[in-house]
């Protein structure tokens, strides 16, 4: 049996609470090891006011110590995750090592913000479509793009990361897991 994916989940104040746990839960049931690291230390608020507590502070990870990186959306968690070198570092360091990357809604932003998008089939939320300036946005819910797989929003969120299982683990894997949580 292969080893259980690790994945890393940035978090920082105003990240979009569907996507951010939708992301976590579903890889959760995939039987994936998932870090939910806050970017902002301590209890973070989301977009909406919902608290919640990430596993660790990114002070304490080792971004190259994981598989996967998928970063939910929310306007002012990815400005703030735009605005972290830290961050932006992991990115390119994920692309460098032909590792899988995932980003919803907003999230995509990150994506250009660290320079790997060029030549990239992307979508993300139409309304900061605008701000997607080095690839076209496609409109499909879900794009995936070799190892890149993109999303637009908290709708799309669990067919974003049922994408990533299904990359990953497989269609019959990806099957279940929505069968198991009654999506269509």
């Amino acid at each position: 049996m292969p080893p259980m994916p690790t994945v890393l989940v940035p978090l920082a104040n105003g990240f979009e609470e569907m996507e951010a746990v939708i992301i976590v839960d579903v890889l959760r049931r995939a039987q994936w090891s998932v870090t939910a690291a806050g970017v902002d230390e301590g209890t973070l608020t989301a977009s909406r006011g919902v608290r919640l507590v990430p596993d660790k502070p990114w002070s304490a990870i080792v971004p190259a110590d994981f598989d996967i990186l998928m970063i939910p959306g929310g306007n002012g968690g990815v400005d703030r995750l735009l605005a972290d070198a830290r961050v932006l570092d992991a990115v390119r360091a994920f692309d460098r090592a032909g590792k899988r990357i995932g980003a919803v809604c907003a999230g995509p932003l990150v994506l250009q913000a660290a320079g790997i998008l060029a030549g990239r089939k992307v979508t993300c939320h139409p309304g900061v479509a605008e701000r997607l300036t080095v690839t076209p946005r496609l409109t499909e819910r879900v794009v995936v793009d070799g190892r890149l797989v993109t999303s637009q929003g908290p709708g799309t969120s669990f067919e974003f990361a049922l994408a990533m299982v299904r990359l990953v683990d497989g269609a019959s894997k990806a099957d279940a897991l929505a069968r198991s949580m009654v999506l269509p």
